[in-house]
């Protein structure tokens, strides 16, 4: 099982850029799946950070960095930074309704 919280910036007339490279992550993962993965990102108001917050409950680390749309949005994170990919590996003490579906929008669930 693994926890990370993910924070980087990028530089001026970066975000576009990344932004698509990240939609490309989700349109692959929501073609191909990924059992045991919970991923979400956010960006900040400031325009340019972004947080990848991603949980993975299966056995050793994520697959995440393994497939080609997540490879293409790694490949130029250098020249696209200020600020480079901080990792922060997190324990969770608690959550509420944190669930989303496929749209990014949160769902309401009797489960949580």
């Amino acid at each position: 099982m693994e926890k990370v919280i993910v924070r980087y910036k990028l530089k001026p007339g970066k975000a576009a850029e990344n932004e698509q490279l990240i939609k490309a992550v989700y349109q692959q993962l929501h073609r191909e799946g990924m059992e045991g993965l919970s991923y979400a990102t956010y960006k900040l108001d400031d325009g340019l950070t972004f947080m990848h917050i991603a949980n993975y409950s299966g056995e050793g680390k994520a697959p995440l960095p393994d497939i080609e749309a997540f490879k293409a949005f790694q490949a130029g994170m250098q020249d696209r930074c200020d600020e480079l990919p901080v990792v922060y590996h997190v324990t969770e003490i608690g959550s509420y309704n944190l669930r989303y579906d496929y749209s990014g929008s949160s769902v309401e669930s009797d489960n949580n």
